[in-house]
């Protein structure tokens, strides 16, 4: 496991929004969290669509503050290239997100999945549980 910016901790700039939210579940500070309810989050999983990155551990139960827009550090669930849009895997933990195709054309049907897309990966992850800064966004 690699730190990418270990002299600092959760946010990184000025200017995010971090919103509170109870938990559903027990909750990993630098993982990505998804909605269950109305203000609820549980961890995401792979292919659902997270809402942003929980800053502290808690359990089921306890409110979360979570970035929901701006640069925090998150824990990698593999190798991420940076610059590439990142989404959760199983854990809640970011994977880079693969690019779809698209049928410019119009003769085809397909699902562009906007929802997602946690971010953007701002550090290259090399190995699951390196911690880089993403910036989240929608």
């Amino acid at each position: 496991m690699t730190d990418k910016w270990p002299n600092e901790e959760g946010l990184i700039s000025e200017g995010e929004i971090v919103s509170l939210f109870k938990a559903t579940g027990a909750i990993s500070k630098g993982t990505l969290v998804r909605l269950t309810g109305d203000l609820e989050v549980q961890p995401a999983v792979l292919d659902s669509d997270p809402i942003g990155v929980a800053l502290k551990d808690v359990t089921s139960g306890e409110y979360v503050p979570v970035c929901i827009h701006g640069v925090c550090k998150v824990k990698a669930g593999g190798a991420i290239t940076r610059g590439k849009a990142v989404k959760s895997d199983a854990s809640a933990r970011a994977i880079e997100m693969s690019d779809q195709a698209v049928n410019e054309g119009g003769t085809g049907a397909y699902t562009i999945y906007y929802a997602r897309k946690a971010g953007v990966a701002l550090q290259a992850a090399t190995a699951a549980d390196d911690w880089i800064l993403v910036f989240v966004c929608k």
